[in-house]
């Protein structure tokens, strides 16, 4: 899919209204509209990256950047000491629905495990 139809480059591009919790030059963080827990956010790059497959080299720094924003945006939205869980889906099995890299941040309750 070219970035121009992706629904979240068309977010990063403020074409599609959305509740930002963060914005840097790196990455933008919004609120999941299908929410699974109390706090739900999506962090992801402004730039346009299909699918952890296709990271290189050259996205390292963002995506630790993609991490240290779900670690800020927990101690913000109050729940980093109860613990919280970031996921990164990758293609069809993986549930990816968006082809934009984009790491859930929930929080807010206590989780289950496997998630699966």
């Amino acid at each position: 899919m070219p970035a121009e139809e992706c629904v979240f480059c068309r977010i990063v591009a403020k074409q599609i209204p959305s509740e930002i919790v963060y914005e840097d030059e790196h990455v933008v963080a919004f609120r999941d509209i299908n929410p699974q827990a109390p706090t739900h956010l999506l962090v992801i790059p402004r730039r346009h990256i299909p699918s952890l497959v296709e990271v290189t080299e050259d996205d390292i720094e963002v995506l630790g950047r993609l991490q240290y924003v779900a670690s800020l945006l927990a101690k913000e939205h109050g729940f980093a000491d109860d613990g919280f869980r970031t996921v990164l889906n990758c293609g069809q099995h993986g549930q990816q629905t968006v082809f934009h890299i984009h790491l859930h941040v929930l929080g807010g309750r206590q989780l289950t495990w496997p998630p699966g």
